[in-house]
């Protein structure tokens, strides 16, 4: 962020000197104004994002903002192809409507003065965020668009997110090889070079976990906490290590050692990586309580879950392990491990 901020303010102050005839100081100000600018302008374009998914009753959790563009992330997808096209676009209208306010304002205003660079700057901002992200091909907003207009046509959001994916990848070649041209025939000052190539290669990265994304959520419907969590085995508190995984290893394999109180109630799991981490020889003399962790702390799933309701869980509460429920019963424990596989068995063959 640092160095793309030093980057455009010097491309740009060198600009604003030849037009207005100013110091080298004067100079590097108005390109850092350029910079604050573009962060201006890419917030008031999330804004419009973030108002229209919560008028549509979608929540918003934050908002991440970068020199090269922002993400609102929302608390869950767009329920139909119409409000998805809509949210979308609000971003893209938001900055066009700001773009016009300044190119009225610059033309207003007196040419060659600081009033005048200044309306330019927000100009300049607010075309070029609303044009560029009306590019077909996601992650841009115009890609959002694509894919609700391919959701509305064949009724599958995937196929939609993965056709816009695609695209989103011709465009990112495509701006690479308009960088490079321009670049060489020098209507691209070759300082801006490496800029606009992270521009095509965040594009390209975007686009490509897009497509992961909507494979994995291809998925979802696959997953079933009554077959993929782990089962578990109750031993009883201050039992020997030892002993716990002696049992453990006649059970089943991958059983998960379930701790539970003198009433027989669950009250912790043990961590299989701490209990490797104990010698063999103090294995019989150490109990299972002091390698394993207390079930308030690790969050539970309940085993009726949907494939949906389980990644959200995932997301908002990240962790390793997981305890599956049935009502107050533990019946199982799922590990990240077992669902990333499950979700994305290719890549885990690769590995």
């Amino acid at each position: 962020m640092l160095l793309l901020t030093l980057l455009v303010t010097v491309l740009y102050a060198e600009f604003a000197r030849r037009q207005l005839d100013l110091s080298q100081l004067a100079g590097y100000l108005i390109g850092f104004g350029f910079v604050v600018s573009l962060l201006g302008s890419v917030l008031l374009h999330e804004l419009g994002h973030a108002l229209t998914a919560r008028r549509y009753g979608i929540g918003v959790r934050g908002i991440t903002l970068e020199l090269l563009g922002g993400y609102t992330e929302m608390d869950r997808d767009a329920p139909t192809p119409r409000i998805d096209l809509l949210v979308s676009l609000a971003g893209p209208a938001v900055s066009a409507v700001l773009g016009v306010v300044a190119v009225a304002a610059t033309l207003a205003l007196p040419d060659r003065t600081l009033a005048n660079q200044l309306a330019f700057q927000l100009a300049v901002s607010n075309v070029i965020v609303a044009l560029f992200n009306l590019l077909p091909g996601l992650p841009l907003d115009g890609g959002r668009a694509l894919r609700a207009a391919v959701w509305a046509v064949t009724r599958d959001r995937h196929r939609g997110t993965e056709v816009a994916g695609w695209v989103g990848r011709a465009v990112a070649v495509g701006t690479a090889a308009l960088v490079a041209l321009l670049t060489l025939t020098r209507h691209l000052a070759p300082l801006a070079l490496p800029l606009m190539l992270l521009v095509a290669f965040t594009l390209w990265r975007g686009a490509g976990q897009s497509i992961r994304m909507a494979r994995i959520s291809r998925r979802f419907p696959l997953i079933d906490l009554s077959r993929l969590a782990r089962p578990v085995l109750a031993v009883p508190t201050g039992t020997p290590l030892a002993e716990a995984q002696r049992r453990a290893a006649d059970a089943a394999p991958g059983v998960a050692l379930l701790v539970t109180d003198a009433a027989g109630r669950p009250v912790a799991l043990v961590d299989p990586a701490a209990a490797q981490a104990v010698p063999v020889e103090r294995r019989p003399w150490l109990a299972v309580d002091a390698v394993a962790r207390s079930l308030a702390g690790l969050p539970a799933l309940p085993v009726g879950l949907d494939g949906e309701r389980v990644m959200e869980a995932v997301q908002t509460h990240p962790g390793a392990r997981y305890v599956v429920t049935s009502g107050e019963d533990v019946v199982g424990v799922l590990h990240i491990a077992d669902l990333a596989q499950l979700l994305e068995p290719q890549r885990k063959m690769n590995t």
